[in-house]
């Protein structure tokens, strides 16, 4: 075991480690919940990631997003991510999608060579399309439910999409999920109501007439949100799961 995953190899053991490192994630969104969670697991030993996100970094992500800094500024965040990710792990076997997923774009990817799927995107009808591939292929998969406007990160929590509350997309979710005849979905999600926001945008201006207000952040919600993803993937796929104290 390279010293680099000792610590962690404490914890999984050598079963465990070598169940990461065989197994392949595909993290669907790379902003503030999504980067943590990709970097999370290629910390843990993830042996191969592939990241699916068309957005370039951009100022305003620099408050809460784990690959953005000055230097990153105007980068595919596939980019930034994957040169990040290789530098903490340069043996990880990590494949760059810089594609916007839609029902459009969902047949460039073959579900079936994932051991597991992370939904941090945050479209509904990408969202459900990304599900309904997923365990049409009989893979794993966990989704972000909403981080924008929260401010409590210990209000997350990990559960089946059937229990949730208060989370106003996971409303949402539930509701179409069922439609579509799927009644179970892993999610984290919040148990905090939003918090309203200024009627302006970060620039000082009014959202154009008929544009939903462009929602709240800040560095701790949303990357709590990806890490307890990242510990959920961990745990689904080396077995382990602690001494059950936790979620």
């Amino acid at each position: 075991m390279r010293e680099q995953f000792e610590r962690t190899a404490l914890l999984l053991g050598q079963d465990g480690m070598e169940k990461l490192a065989a197994a392949r994630v595909a993290v669907f969104g790379l902003g503030g919940v999504g980067g943590y969670a990709a970097e999370a697991l290629i910390r843990s030993g993830l042996g191969a990631i592939d990241l699916v996100d068309s957005d370039r970094i951009s100022l305003s992500n620099l408050n809460r997003q784990i690959f953005a800094t000055h230097d990153t500024v105007g980068q595919y965040k596939v980019d930034a991510a994957a040169a990040r990710l290789a530098a903490i792990a340069p043996d990880a076997a990590i494949r760059k999608f810089p594609v916007f997923y839609t029902a459009e774009t969902a047949d460039e990817f073959d579900f079936t060579q994932y051991d597991y799927v992370i939904d941090a995107i945050d479209t509904v009808s990408c969202k459900l399309t990304l599900v309904r591939q997923a365990q049409a292929a009989g893979t794993s998969v966990i989704s972000s439910m909403g981080t924008g406007n929260k401010m409590d990160p210990a209000a997350l929590s990990v559960s089946d999409i059937s229990k949730t509350v208060v989370c106003p997309l996971a409303r949402i979710m539930r509701k179409e999920l069922r439609r579509q005849g799927i009644r179970h979905l892993k999610v984290v999600y919040s148990k905090e109501s939003p918090l309203p926001t200024v009627d302006r945008t970060p620039s000082g201006e009014l959202p154009p007439e008929g544009r939903r207000a462009i929602p709240g952040s800040n560095a701790f919600v949303p990357c709590a949100a990806g890490l307890l993803i990242a510990a959920e993937v961990v745990r689904d796929l080396t077995g382990v799961r602690g001494n059950g104290l936790g979620i």
